[in-house]
Formats: structure tokens, C-alpha cells, sequence
């Protein structure tokens, strides 16, 4: 009998090999998603916290050259002790300097008056104390010719007897230029920006010329932005062309008071400033605080 010869199943070609490596693909492709959302969503609060922890320790860490083990030293805080006397002497530190810094600005005011006497009795000078400080305020007319910056000479001899007074004293002082409304163009002067500042700066410049530090002056021109009248009217534009002298109360802090830096500024040393609680620097601002006129 022939023999039967034994035929083997044909093996079928698997044409779905390629679903393993889409998988795998997916899965690590899923995986690097999830590591980068978990990277982008880090607690702030948390990793602030780790990181002064890890710097405090590595600060604080002392190595034990007897052990491999690294030691780390107790924290203490010391806390000063608590000195009420400390604020009762400040206080009455800081209410005395105001006290000395109002008379300060109101002999001087009294002496800008003597040396402004003739202007000031013609109405073309004013003279006003307020809270923050000083203002003298001169018609343009009393120191320079319509349109120029140049100060004439009893302008010059009127601003050196202010100059003489103010010298003396340690306060900053802006010195503020103003005009009218009217349009004002030629080569020196193309529009009332440069009139207003330049004259600000001859005013300056004369005041350092006659003794008075730099470091406490400051020059800014208003143009037309700051009018104290109508310039409808002759008369109201008078009034808007003028320098404002601006003498500011506010002063460093004492080296003798505790807790405080020599050089730095501070609300309490300004008349009426610590209770009002305004933080705004005076130096730039025009003079429409409150003003109380002394005559």
C-alpha cells in the first residue's frame, strides 16, 4: 500500500503585525503627553516652599569629619526685645522736627515777602504757605520780556535777594514754568513746551549761581496745562504766564531716630502729611494743594 503522504496546513500571513507598534507607539506617545501636563502644572506655592527648604538646609548643614552623616544645627530666632520707650521717643522726635519745619518754612516765607516787598505790594508776586510747603509765584512780566527767556536785570536782582534767603535752608525746591495759551513759534521757541522750561531753567541756574545746592533744584516746563485763569481774557492770561517757586517741607529722616536710614524721606517729617496718608511725591506736582494765603 503507497504511503499517504501528510500535506501541512499553509500558514496564513498575518497582516495585522503592524497593531503592536501602533500600540506601543500610542501608549508612548500618551505617556510623554502626560509627563509634559504634569510638568506645565507644577504647584508654585509647593516648589517655592522645597526650594527655601533645600537652600535653608544646605545653608545651615555643618559636615561632621568624624561621621560620613551630615548634621544640621538647630534654627534659632532671635526676637529683640520689645522697648516702648523706643515710640514714645520717636514720636516725640518726629513731632518736634515738624514743629521746627513749619517754623523753618514760615520765617522763610516771611523773609521771601521783605526781600519780595516791592512785587508783592503791586500784585505781581504771591507768596503762600501750605501744607506741603512754600509757593512764590511771579507774573512772566516781572523777570523776562513777552516771548524771551532772558531775565532782566531787576528780575536778576530780585530772584538773587530769593536766592539769598533760600540757600540757607535745606528743603528742595521746583522751580515750575508757565504760559498762556497763545501759540508761540520761532527759531529759539517752537511752541510754549520750550518757552515755559527754558525760563524754568534760567531761574534755576541764577539760583545756583548765587549759592544754592543743585541737588535740590528741579526745572519743569507746564506750557499752557496748568492755568490758574480763563485765557479767554487778557487779564486771565496774565496770570497764567508765570514761574512758581516751589519750596517743598518735606525732609530726610534724622540719623537719631531709631529704626530709620540717614538719607531716606518720610510722610511724618512733612507738616499735616502723616495724617493725610498721601504717598504722592510732592517734588512733581503743581502747586494746587490747598493753599493758605498769608498776607
Amino acid at each position: 500500500m503507497p504511503r499517504q503522504r501528510k500535506y501541512r496546513a499553509e500558514e496564513h500571513e498575518n497582516t495585522e503585525r503592524w497593531l503592536v507598534s501602533y500600540a506601543d507607539f500610542i501608549t508612548l506617545l500618551f505617556a510623554f503627553f502626560v509627563v509634559m501636563y504634569s510638568l506645565s502644572s507644577v504647584n508654585e506655592g509647593k516648589y517655592r516652599a522645597l526650594s527655601e527648604s533645600l537652600g535653608q538646609a544646605f545653608r545651615s548643614a555643618a559636615i561632621d569629619m568624624n561621621s560620613p552623616q551630615v548634621t544640621t544645627p538647630p534654627v534659632t530666632t532671635i526676637v529683640p526685645p520689645i522697648r516702648p520707650g523706643h515710640a514714645v521717643a520717636r514720636n516725640k522726635q518726629a513731632e518736634e522736627r515738624r514743629r521746627q519745619t513749619a517754623r523753618k518754612m514760615r520765617n522763610m516765607a516771611d523773609a521771601i515777602r521783605g526781600a519780595l516787598r516791592p512785587l508783592t505790594e503791586n500784585g505781581q508776586v504771591n507768596v503762600t504757605e501750605g501744607a506741603f510747603g512754600v509757593t512764590v509765584e511771579i507774573n512772566a512780566s516781572a523777570l523776562f520780556a513777552p516771548g524771551e527767556a532772558v531775565l532782566g536785570s531787576e528780575a536778576v536782582a530780585a530772584l538773587r535777594a530769593v536766592a539769598g534767603v533760600i540757600a540757607m535752608a535745606e528743603f528742595p525746591i521746583t522751580v515750575e514754568g508757565h504760559t498762556d495759551s497763545l501759540p508761540i513759534s520761532n527759531y529759539r521757541f517752537p511752541s510754549n513746551w520750550e518757552l515755559s522750561a527754558v525760563r524754568a531753567s534760567a531761574v534755576v541756574r541764577l539760583f545756583i549761581e548765587n549759592g544754592v545746592l543743585p541737588d535740590r533744584l528741579t526745572a519743569a516746563g507746564y506750557a499752557d496745562q496748568r492755568p490758574v485763569a480763563d485765557n479767554d481774557t487778557e487779564a486771565g492770561r496774565a496770570r497764567n504766564r508765570r514761574v512758581a517757586i516751589m519750596i517743598e517741607s518735606r525732609l530726610p529722616v534724622p540719623e537719631s531716630l531709631p529704626g530709620s536710614e540717614s538719607g531716606t524721606e518720610t510722610e511724618a517729617d512733612t507738616p499735616g502729611e502723616a495724617e493725610s496718608g498721601d504717598d504722592t511725591p510732592r517734588a512733581i506736582l503743581p502747586p494746587a494743594f490747598e493753599q493758605i494765603e498769608i498776607r
